[in-house]
């Protein structure tokens, strides 16, 4: 039986995320959401089950038409969620791409994030 998209990209993340849970050692994990038309980031404490920090391109002024869908946007939201992160004093994380490929907003997420500070 033929998985639908949708299912692929589940099962693809899911096994992503299992295979970070075997080697963060208790760090938390930075993970992503991309649409078509905004990201989304967080940093998850997933053994208490809280999320740390956030940050999406939906901040900020409502009113300019600021793209949410392109490399720049996504490196802000990797400066700001690591800014977050490093206030709340977590430095080291595991990065949780959630089964996209490290390629375009992905990656230009994880670099802003460890130029911010970071640690992945």
């Amino acid at each position: 039986m033929a998985l639908s998209p949708r299912d692929s990209t589940l099962r693809r993340a899911q096994r992503v995320r299992n295979h970070l849970k075997k080697v963060s050692n208790g760090r938390p994990r930075l993970s992503i959401f991309r649409s078509s038309k905004n990201i989304y980031a967080q940093v998850i404490d997933d053994e208490n089950g809280v999320t740390l920090a956030a940050a999406s391109t939906l901040e900020g002024e409502k009113t300019a038409k600021v793209k949410g869908s392109d490399k720049d946007a996504a490196a802000k939201v990797g400066a700001l969620v690591a800014q977050r992160a490093i206030e709340k004093g977590v430095k080291d994380v595991v990065f949780d791409r959630g089964g996209y490929m490290y390629h375009g907003r992905v990656k230009a997420l994880a670099d802003a994030a460890r130029e911010a500070g970071l640690n992945f």
